[in-house]
């Protein structure tokens, strides 16, 4: 995650609101999208595997990263 203070932070919140107000974007709308997001999966493998990332690590993933594979290759 971002670590921003000051200044930086501001602008960002003033680009955010621009964009959200040139695409008619809601504050609910995108409350609503960031929860329903928050459910899907996060990581996916070519076998239909899935993953949200929330609680233990799945069987499927855990033999891919313990055969030495990095698990971001599987991120959605």
């Amino acid at each position: 995650m971002f670590d921003l203070d000051g200044e930086a932070r501001e602008r960002l919140i003033v680009w955010i609101k621009r964009r959200m107000e040139e695409y008619a974007i809601t504050l609910e709308e995108l409350e609503a999208f960031i929860a329903e997001s928050e459910k899907l999966p996060k990581y996916r493998d070519a076998y239909g595997n899935s993953w949200n990332g929330e609680g233990d690590m799945p069987t499927w993933l855990l033999r891919y990263k313990h055969a030495g594979q990095d698990i971001e290759h599987f991120r959605c």
